[in-house]
């Protein structure tokens, strides 16, 4: 880096904040300018001191993360902010985004994430913890696997509520009186609509989902 990247973290947690401190202070190109524990004193800080980025918890006395970012935004301060949370939520994340945030980092995976974060968002770059971004993946594809199990004709659904009982393509053809090349149709269409591929991930939906079929 061409120069030293100032540093305001604000966090109500001292302890966590220190531990922070000391992973960002690991890397020679980041230093800590300041810490505090609450929104209305981060807008303080941030006017005197100029920090080139601001670390923001959501959660916070006095004035929350997003109230914070809000008034930082309406400062016209070159300091963009990366929120530290513990929030999964989709819809944490979409307000992170919508009050001008640069950054969104996981309390725990901090220890891995934040310097990377901080070195993408100083570079004109947006930076979302991997793990959120998994969750988030995670969620839709669920959200979309439900929405394939409504979609299900009756008789997909007795299949694979029969899969679900370990019955065998021969088990479900003699119970339905039909075909095992039938029964095989059946299972490649209900493994299209829900998503899944082949017949170890088709059972395992089976059976994760058996309470709902």
């Amino acid at each position: 880096m061409a120069k030293e990247i100032k540093i305001l973290i604000v966090d109500d947690h001292p302890i966590f904040r220190r531990g922070l401190a000391q992973v960002i202070e690991g890397d020679p190109d980041l230093k800590i300018i300041a810490e505090t524990d609450d929104g209305q004193a981060a807008l303080e800080k941030i006017q005197q001191l100029k920090p080139d980025i601001a670390i923001l918890d959501i959660d916070m006395p006095r004035m929350d993360g997003f109230k914070a970012a809000s008034a930082i935004r309406e400062l016209n301060v070159a300091c963009p902010i990366i929120f530290l949370t513990v929030h999964r939520e989709e819809s944490y994340l979409n307000r992170a985004l919508q009050v001008g945030a640069k950054g969104y980092v996981l309390k725990d995976s901090a220890v891995t994430d934040i310097v990377l974060g901080i070195k993408a968002v100083i570079a004109g770059q947006h930076y979302i913890s991997p793990a959120m971004a998994s969750y988030l993946v995670n969620r839709h594809r669920a959200s979309d696997q439900m929405q394939g199990l409504a979609s299900l004709t009756p008789t997909e659904r007795i299949v694979i509520k029969l899969i679900a009982d370990y019955k065998t393509t021969k088990d479900i053809a003699g119970i339905l009186s039909i075909s095992p090349r039938t029964v095989e149709t059946h299972r490649n269409n209900i493994c299209q609509k829900l998503g899944v591929r082949g017949n170890h991930s088709l059972m395992k939906f089976a059976l994760l989902h058996q309470t709902v079929l």
